[in-house]
C-alpha cells in the first residue's frame, strides 16, 4: 500500500512537469515537430487522459496556423506531415488530404523514392487510416504503403524498434486498435527509442501499472458475482466468458474513476449473452414466444415470467435485478434505464425474427438480413450503457441521437464491424462446419442473393466495414452532433468489436483473447 501511494504522489508530480511542459514549454509555432511528436508520444503512450484540455489546446493552435506550419515544414518532410495530419484528423479537425500530392509523380503515382523513409511511409501508413469516402489519394496511400512496408517486414530490410513498430502497426493501425493494448505495447517500444523521454515513460508505467491492480480487484470482484449467479447450473447451455465480458468493457472505459460503469457494463454484457444463447443455442420456438413478449412489455414485471421454463425465469429474474441497478446508478438521470431497454428490445426483435429463419429453414437474401443482423449487434444497447457512465456530458438529447433516423453513420459503423466481421468469422469457424443446422449469418445471406463464391462474398463484405470506417472518420470531424467524449466512447466500441472479430470470433474462442488477457490483466511492465 506504501508503494502505491508513494506512486499517486510521484504521477500528481510527472503529470504537472507534462502540463507545464505542453503550456508553456514547447511553443508550437516555433517548433511544430517537437510539439507534435510530444503529443504523438503522449497519446500512444496511453496518457491522453490526464491532458485532453491542454492537447486541444495546442492542437486549436495547429489547425488555426496550418496553413503557416505548411510552409514551416517544406515540400519534403512526409513525416511530419503526416504525423501533423493523423493528429489534426484525430482531434476532430478536417485537414485537406491534398497535402500528400507533393508526394506523386508526374504520373499520379506516389514516388518510389519515398519508400526508403520508414518513418513518413509509417506515419502516412496511420494517415490513411484516417480517410473519409471520396478521398482516393488516401486510398492509393493506403495501399502504397501497406505494400512497401509488408516488404521491408518480409525482406528483413528493418532493424528493432522499427521493424517492430511496423510489423505491429500493420495488424494494428492506431485508428482501429485496443488503446490500453496499444500504451503497453508503445512503452516496451518507446524506451528503445534514441529520442524518448524519461519523464514520460516512467509516468506511463507507473499509470499502467497502478490501473492493472485496480482492474484485477474489478476482475475478482466480477468473477465471484458470476460465481454467486451460479450460472453453471442454471444456464449451463450458454456461453461462460465473463472475463471477456470485463475485457469488452475494459476497451471503452479503462480509467480509475469509470470503475462502476466498467463493471455495470460487464454485467450486462454477461447477461446479453445468456439471453443471445437462449435465442441461439437452447429454446425452443414455444418456449421463445412468450420469452420476447416478456421483453417487449412497457412495464418490464416478474409476472412476466409465469408462462416461461425454469432457466428463462432464472435469466428474466436477474435483468429485473439488473435494472433496478441501473435504475439506482443513474438516478441523477433518471431518464437513461428506459433507452437501455429499448436498446435491448431492439436486439430481442432481432433474435425473435432469426429464430423464426432458423425454425423455418429458411435462408434469406443478404437484403433481408442485413437490417435484422445489424440490430442483432445490440450497438444501441450498449451504447447507452456506456453514456450512463458519463454524468454530466450525457443527456436527454444524445440519448435520443443514438436511436435518431436515419442512423449516426458511427453507430452504423459498430454495427456493421462487429456484424459483418463476426459473421465472417463464425463462417470460416469450425463452430459453423461442426453445426448441424445453417444459421443465416451475412456470408451465407449474400452467397444466396448474389451467386458468388464464398472468397467473392467475404471480400464484398470486408469492402462494406472498409468503408464503413471512413464513415465513421467522417462523422468524428466537426460540426458534431454530440459532445465529443461522448463519441470517443462509440469509437471505443468500434474498437472492441474490431479487436473481437479481427481474427475469427475471440468472444466465443477465447484462445483469440488469451494473449490480450495476459497483456493487460496479468503481467505488469517492470
Amino acid at each position: 500500500m506504501e508503494n502505491n501511494k508513494e506512486s499517486y504522489v510521484k504521477i500528481i508530480e510527472l503529470k504537472e512537469q507534462v502540463k507545464k511542459k505542453l503550456l508553456h514549454g514547447l511553443h508550437p509555432l516555433e517548433n511544430p515537430l517537437e510539439t507534435l511528436e510530444y503529443i504523438d508520444d503522449i497519446q500512444r503512450l496511453g496518457l491522453s487522459y490526464y491532458f485532453e484540455n491542454e492537447i486541444e489546446q495546442v492542437l486549436k493552435q495547429f489547425h488555426n496556423n496550418n496553413n503557416n506550419l505548411h510552409r514551416d515544414f517544406g515540400d519534403n518532410n512526409l513525416y511530419a506531415d503526416a504525423l501533423r495530419f493523423r493528429l489534426l484528423r484525430e482531434q476532430g479537425y478536417f485537414i485537406a488530404c491534398e497535402v500528400f500530392a507533393k508526394y506523386k509523380n508526374e504520373k499520379g503515382k506516389f514516388k518510389e523514392s519515398i519508400s526508403s523513409d520508414i518513418r513518413g511511409m509509417l506515419n502516412l501508413y496511420e494517415a490513411s487510416q484516417m480517410r473519409v469516402r471520396r478521398e482516393e489519394i488516401l486510398d492509393e496511400a493506403l495501399i502504397f504503403t501497406t505494400t512497401h512496408l509488408q516488404s521491408l517486414v518480409e525482406t528483413s530490410q528493418l532493424s528493432s524498434p522499427y521493424l517492430d513498430l511496423v510489423k505491429h502497426a500493420l495488424m494494428h493501425p492506431i485508428r482501429k486498435s485496443f488503446q490500453r493494448r496499444e500504451a503497453r505495447l508503445y512503452i516496451l517500444l518507446y524506451r528503445k527509442l534514441p529520442s524518448h523521454e524519461e519523464l514520460l515513460l516512467t509516468l506511463a508505467k507507473l499509470d499502467f501499472n497502478l490501473l492493472q491492480q485496480l482492474h484485477q480487484k474489478e476482475l475478482n470482484y466480477i468473477t465471484r458475482w458470476w460465481k454467486e449467479f451460479d450460472f453453471k447450473s442454471k444456464q449451463s447451455f450458454s456461453r461462460d466468458r465473463i472475463v471477456e465480458c470485463y475485457i469488452w468493457n475494459y476497451g471503452v472505459y479503462f480509467e480509475a474513476q469509470t470503475s462502476q460503469i466498467r463493471l455495470m457494463m460487464t454485467k450486462l454484457i454477461s447477461l446479453l449473452t445468456i439471453i443471445d444463447d437462449s435465442y441461439d443455442s437452447y429454446g425452443t420456438l414455444e418456449e421463445l414466444r412468450p420469452f420476447t413478449e416478456a421483453w417487449m412489455l412497457e412495464r418490464w414485471d416478474i409476472s412476466a415470467t409465469d408462462n416461461l421454463p425454469e432457466y428463462m425465469k432464472v435469466c428474466y429474474k436477474k435483468c429485473l435485478e439488473f435494472f433496478n441497478e441501473i435504475e439506482e446508478f443513474t438516478k441523477e438521470n433518471s431518464y437513461c434505464a428506459s433507452y437501455i431497454k429499448k436498446g435491448l428490445q431492439c436486439m430481442v426483435r432481432a433474435y425473435s425474427k432469426e429464430v423464426q429463419w432458423l425454425h423455418n429453414k429458411y435462408m434469406p437474401t443478404f437484403d433481408e438480413y442485413y437490417p435484422i443482423g445489424l440490430d442483432n449487434a445490440g450497438s444501441e444497447e450498449l451504447i447507452s450503457m456506456a453514456f450512463c457512465g458519463m454524468g454530466d456530458v450525457v443527456t436527454k438529447e444524445s440519448m435520443d441521437w443514438i436511436f435518431s433516423q436515419p442512423q449516426p453513420k458511427i453507430i452504423r459503423t459498430m454495427s456493421i464491424v462487429g456484424r459483418l466481421m463476426n459473421d465472417i468469422g463464425y463462417h470460416k469457424s469450425d463452430r459453423r462446419k461442426l453445426s448441424k443446422d445453417v444459421v443465416a449469418s451475412a456470408v451465407e445471406c449474400y452467397i444466396k442473393q448474389y451467386g458468388v463464391t464464398d472468397e467473392e462474398a467475404i471480400e464484398k463484405l470486408n469492402e462494406q466495414v472498409n468503408d464503413s470506417w471512413k464513415d465513421l472518420n467522417e462523422d468524428l470531424l466537426y460540426p458534431i452532433a454530440i459532445p465529443r467524449p461522448l463519441l470517443m466512447r462509440v469509437l471505443n466500441l468500434v474498437r472492441v468489436n474490431h479487436e473481437m472479430y479481427r481474427e475469427g470470433d475471440g468472444f466465443t474462442q477465447p484462445t483469440l483473447l488469451k494473449n490480450l488477457i495476459d497483456t493487460l490483466i496479468i503481467n505488469p511492465i517492470y
